[in-house]
């Protein structure tokens, strides 16, 4: 059985950072959690790829890379903030 969140897809709007799962569940995190990417373009946000068998996130225009799971994290939180 595979435990790993594995993404599907990605979207954004003024708050928030949206990653669609595979299996349907829907994370969302704030934007403010991503300084790299709150402060990119719109070209840039859609500019992505899903890395690492979908269980991470890589915007290559910004050399900026997130693990899904990492999203779930309160130590994230506190470290991006």
């Amino acid at each position: 059985m595979n435990t790993f969140l594995t993404g599907k897809s990605v979207r954004f709007d003024d708050r928030h950072l949206h990653v669609e799962l595979d299996d349907g569940r829907i994370i969302s995190t704030p934007m403010s959690w991503y300084r790299e990417l709150q402060n990119a373009s719109i070209r840039q946000l859609t500019n992505y790829h899903m890395i690492c068998k979908g269980t991470g996130i890589e915007w290559p225009d910004l050399d900026y890379h997130l693990n899904i799971e990492s999203m779930m994290s309160v130590n994230f939180q506190q470290n991006a903030a």
